[in-house]
């Protein structure tokens, strides 16, 4: 059984019966639809499908605190795998199915994520390796576009193409298809954060327990709005996370970073 989450905080409903349609269509038994929001207007959405499950927390408890509501549920209901979604992606055919059946074969596989493209078909570099200080803090501030570009490159391993199975140690949050007993080995969402780097943190564990792998056969569309860009609050959440994960992890010496780092490198080698 698959059963899949999504959390809200006043999204435009537009934006989630994109996905919400999608979801029904798929094989996934279950759609937990949690609502931070302050009111429950998203509720009539559930009423799309007998699949959907919605339930509001009236407060904005964060993004992994409120996908460990609909975890917990699932791993409690005997569900196989389990589906974080980010509000903003959509898909056309039957990546739910073909990730599925890339878990089914690969039983050594915690946790994978599928190819991620932005709506207007160019691919979104969500394969990367751990991250350092300069790799969160760097290519953010740095001035220079060209080093920018080249701390980029090798982090987000573009040099890979994107057209093969992959081990990788650090996947996006924004689609994060899961096996249910690697989630009880490693932990779910460490809800310490707020937002931003609970899905890098919850990957890394992951990691520690079982193979992370990217899946190229399935792909789906991700809108990305990169939200920290743009909102000062967003942005302060966002370092705010990535130093409780530096101080969780390690800032200059983190030998299981270099190792998971070198292990990921030497595949393409």
């Amino acid at each position: 059984m698959i059963t899949a989450s999504i959390v809200t905080f006043h999204n435009p409903p537009h934006e989630l019966s994109r996905l919400l349609q999608c979801v029904v269509q798929s094989d996934v038994a279950t759609l937990y639809l949690i609502d931070n929001s302050s009111d429950d207007r998203l509720k009539e959405l559930s009423q799309a499908s007998d699949k959907i499950v919605y339930l509001h927390t009236g407060k904005n408890l964060g993004y992994g605190r409120a996908h460990n509501i609909a975890i917990k549920r699932a791993m409690a209901t005997g569900a196989r795998y389990h589906v974080v979604l980010n509000p903003d992606i959509y898909w056309a055919g039957n990546a739910i199915g073909t990730l599925e059946q890339f878990m089914d074969t690969h039983t050594d596989c915690g946790l994978v994520m599928p190819k991620v493209l932005y709506p207007d078909g160019r691919i979104q570099y969500l394969c990367k390796l751990l991250p350092t200080p300069m790799n969160l803090f760097g290519r953010r501030f740095v001035l220079s576009r060209r080093i920018q570009q080249r701390i980029d490159a090798r982090f987000e391993l573009h040099f890979s193409g994107y057209d093969r199975v992959m081990d990788v140690p650090s996947l996006s949050g924004c689609f994060m298809f899961m096996r249910t007993d690697a989630l009880r080995k490693a932990g779910i969402f460490d809800e310490r954060y707020f937002m931003y780097a609970e899905d890098l943190d919850l990957c890394r564990r992951i990691g520690e327990v079982s193979r992370t792998l990217f899946c190229p056969a399935a792909t789906v569309f991700h809108a990305y709005e990169k939200g920290s860009y743009k909102d000062p609050a967003l942005l302060k959440c966002h370092i705010r996370s990535v130093i409780q994960y530096f101080n969780k992890w390690g800032w200059l010496f983190d030998k299981k970073r270099r190792i998971a780092n070198r292990k990921c490198l030497e595949q393409f080698k």
